[in-house]
């Protein structure tokens, strides 16, 4: 469990560089500086992957697995501080792929 928590939490990483590089270019393009292109797409692109698909689907089963423990009584096993980060980023990740446009 520890390594699957692991990769939750570079995956929600992966998400908050996503939505930074996002009001970025929305920024950019208001003050008509964004002239379309995006260095080092290859990188962007996994990030891409990682932060909008995997980490919405890992952290929904993250926390699943987290609710689990708790009732089993074996939550020990994970740190605390990444289940209140998955939990918090969770409803975000929600709305920012589902109910932003």
């Amino acid at each position: 469990m520890r390594f699957f928590s692991k990769i939750v939490f570079i995956c929600n990483f992966c998400f908050i560089i996503v939505v930074v590089l996002h009001f970025l270019k929305m920024v950019k393009q208001a003050d008509k500086v964004f002239d379309g292109s995006v260095t080092f797409q290859p990188l962007i692109g996994t990030i891409a992957i990682l932060g909008y698909v995997a980490a919405i689907i890992l952290n929904l089963v993250f926390l699943i697995l987290c609710i689990y423990w708790i009732i089993k009584k074996k939550i020990n096993i994970i740190p605390r501080w990444m289940v209140i980060v998955s939990l918090i980023l969770f409803p975000v990740q929600f709305y920012f792929i589902f109910i932003m446009p």
